[in-house]
């Protein structure tokens, strides 16, 4: 449309010119537009420069949407002779810096205002207190930085819906600087952050809220008082915020038409008492990460019977399931996990939720069969029951769901894996880890084309891999621990997405497939423990994104490669002084997080696969998230020969290095002191000469340090920094060497 026929259009009154491309000039032609009360310019690309003058009157303009078009602090400059505004919408606009005294706030007339997802710092001009008329205010998600008390929004008394999410504000959970805000129905201010004040006893707030949304951080003491005033709440988020005390059921009771409460993360304790009065609006309940105990009431099922989303997990609740959970057949979201139930998973459950997608109990002391033949979960796409203590076959019942995810490991699971397993085209994580399944990995398996994990580790499965076990999208494989035989051959040869392959402690023969740099993006190759023979393939040395190697214990011959590459991607911001010797041993074995939150069904993160890794003499479990910042090679128990190559010095982010009980040769390359953040070095059992690099005291990071049973010879390094901690074991077995570890010795 050219500008001749914009300006034809003189009685228009709505103008979208939403996703063009237009010469910010162009506003001028609007002009002549005196009837133009709503403008709508969201996504535009704009070009070029409009000086203040060059901005028609706009004096009927009553809505004006800019929201996605890129902006600058000046436009508040452009929109201030538009005083008939009444809504103004800039959302993610580009926005920086802090707002202006002049435009914005000349629009008295301004009714609804819309900021958010912008870049504005610093604090709220207080012109904007004249803004009286302003009823909806957006200012979530930028970098706003004052205390609400002292800011002009505890001015603005006409404001109804009021969004300060996702700043740096400094808000008390009383509300009081907005006790006298009657209007107020809406208060969004999550993450910011929110303090406990004294609270006026004296002092009722005028306002009955819909919504109350305050999780974030700090500490908010007790629930605030006003709450007890409160009536027609049909939204409540008090998580993250450490709050004391007792479940709070007179909200509910006080709040009939409550359909959202939100208490994530707090310091709640005490028994989870619900009135025996049934609320007929609840959809949403999440207390999980608090420390509430004793038994769930036993007719949770009739009190809270239009449950959408029930969240209770990490806490301290034990006894048995209640069966009345079978009455919630709006229920699509359970977790119960890690907590301390007891008894059989109720068959009611299996029977009466049939709304259910998402069944987390993973985690607590379950025991007994898993679903009977009643069963009615046809829509479950979730299902989480690892870590309990669950008997019996894997029930063929499950074969009538859509199931993304499946986790039934470290339970006592029996029997063959069902062929049926693999006629679950849409699973996506397949996790049984630790159970006593056996016989082979079926065929139908190859069938799984949206699989990302498959873990069977720590079984007695048996027999070989299926050659067209190749699923596209697969991520992760663990196999380890089991009974599997045969080669490798072509498995896998068409996972292009692979990152894990972990397949140590089982009888793998034949060599490692010369087609592994296939593999690009592999980070974890661990095949310890099997009788894999051959040369090391040279195409390992494409694999750019290795982090760890495992290949010990196994009959592997040749050299080791000169050009092995370990990706650094991983390590940056984390110097060899952040990953001390201990930061590995102090991480938890699991750290839980919750299933879900309301506003989203889903599973929780996978992260929270593991890897075995031997380094400092011990095999350690490592979670996924904490292998990210470490890297590894163990190449012993094996037969290679030859000079271990100098460019091993050129992987700095190596923690464990173990090339032990070979035929290795040649003196130890100095160039090992430059791995800085080495945590464990194994040389031992080989035939190694010369001295033993005396700028290896500069390995203040090294914990294991072996080099026994060699032909080392001269003098050891000094006694001093981590080399004052060794004991002379590390050093025997070379009668030429003279060892300086004279504190040690004294005692042999």
């Amino acid at each position: 449309m050219t500008t001749q026929e914009l300006k034809n259009l003189t009685n228009v009154e709505d103008l979208i010119l939403d996703y063009s491309s237009l010469h910010i000039t162009i506003l001028r032609s609007f002009g002549a537009f005196t009837s133009l009360k709503r403008l709508s310019m969201k996504n535009c690309k704009l070009s070029g420069i409009l000086h203040n003058q060059g901005v028609p009157n706009f004096k009927n303009l009553k809505s004006l949407f800019m929201d996605g078009t890129a902006l600058n602090i000046s436009f508040f400059q452009i929109i201030k002779p538009m005083a008939s505004l009444e809504i103004l919408s800039l959302a993610s606009c580009g926005l920086t810096g802090t707002l202006p005294n002049q435009g914005l706030c000349k629009l008295k007339q301004l009714k609804e205002l819309y900021m958010n997802n912008n870049e504005l710092r610093g604090t709220l001009p207080w012109c904007l207190a004249n803004l009286t008329s302003l009823q909806v205010l957006n200012i979530s998600f930028n970098e706003i930085n004052e205390s609400i008390s002292s800011s002009p929004l505890k001015h603005l008394i006409s404001i109804q819906y009021l969004f300060v999410s996702h700043n740096h504000f400094k808000i008390p959970i009383s509300l009081e600087p907005f006790f006298n805000h009657s209007k107020l129905k809406k208060f969004y201010g999550e993450n910011n952050q929110i303090y406990k004040e004294i609270e006026s006893h004296s002092l009722a707030p005028r306002f009955q809220l819909n919504s109350f949304v305050l999780g974030g951080y700090g500490d908010g003491g007790t629930f605030p008082k006003f709450l007890y005033h409160q009536y027609d709440l049909d939204e409540v988020d008090l998580s993250h915020l450490n709050l004391k005390g007792e479940f709070p059921n007179w909200l509910l009771e006080n709040n009939t038409k409550l359909e959202t409460l939100l208490l994530v993360n707090n310091s709640l304790s005490g028994p989870f008492q619900l009135s025996i009065h049934p609320h007929q609006h609840l959809t949403n309940l999440d207390i999980s990460v608090n420390f509430f105990h004793g038994h769930i009431p036993i007719e949770i099922g009739a009190i809270l019977p239009r449950l959408i989303c029930l969240n209770i997990s990490i806490n301290a609740f034990n006894g048995s399931i209640p069966s009345s959970i079978g009455d919630m057949n709006s229920l699509e979201s359970l977790d119960f996990s890690n907590n301390e139930f007891l008894g059989e998973i109720p068959e009611h459950l299996a029977m009466g939720c049939f709304s259910l997608r998402l069944l987390a109990l993973s985690n607590n002391h379950l025991e007994g069969h898993l679903f009977s033949r009643n069963f009615n979960l046809t829509k479950l796409m979730w299902l989480q029951l690892d870590n309990n203590n669950l008997t019996g076959y894997i029930p063929e019942s499950l074969s009538n769901c859509s199931l993304k995810e499946l986790y039934l490991g470290y339970n006592h699971f029996s029997g063959k894996v069902a062929g049926w397993l693999g006629n679950m085209s849409d699973l996506v994580d397949f996790m049984m880890p630790n159970n006593e399944l056996e016989g082979p990995i079926p065929m139908e398996f190859c069938k799984l084309n949206f699989l990302e994990i498959l873990d069977l580790s720590e079984n007695n499965i048996s027999g070989y891999l299926p050659s067209c076990l190749q699923p596209s999208k697969i991520k992760q494989v663990h196999l380890s621990r089991n009974r599997l035989q045969g080669q490798l051959n072509d498995t896998f040869y068409y996972s292009l997405s692979l990152e894990t392959l972990d397949l140590h402690h089982n009888f793998f023969t034949g060599n490692l497939p010369n087609w592994i740099d296939r593999l690009s993006l592999l980070r974890y190759l661990i095949l310890g423990n099997n009788n894999l023979e051959g040369e090391l393939p040279l195409q390992l040395c494409e694999l750019d994104q290795l982090r760890l190697m495992d290949l010990s214990h196994n009959n592997f011959t040749g050299f080791i490669l000169p050009c092995l590459n370990m990706s650094e991607r991983y390590n940056k911001g984390y110097d060899a002084a952040t990953l001390t010797s201990g930061f590995l041993d102090q991480v938890p074995a699991y750290s839980p997080l919750p299933a879900f939150a309301y506003s989203q069904i889903g599973p929780p993160s996978i992260e929270e696969e593991t890897i075995d890794f031997t380094t400092k003499n011990t095999t350690y479990s490592y979670l996924w998230r904490i292998l990210m910042y470490m890297s590894g090679i163990d190449l012993s128990s094996n037969k290679l020969i030859g000079e271990i190559p100098h460019q091993i010095g050129n992987l700095t982010m190596l923690h464990s290095l173990n090339f032990s009980h070979n035929n290795l040769t040649g003196p130890i390359p100095s160039e090992i002191s430059n791995l800085k953040g080495i945590e464990s070095l194994d040389l031992s059992y080989n035939n190694l000469n010369g001295k033993i690099p005396p700028k290896f005291v500069e390995l203040s990071n090294l914990a294991v340090f072996a080099v026994a049973h060699n032909n080392l010879s001269g003098k050891t390094p000094e006694s001093v920094n981590q080399f004052a901690t060794f004991e002379d074991i590390c050093l025997r077995g070379n009668p030429a060497l003279r060892t300086s570890f004279v504190k040690n010795m004294q005692g042999n």
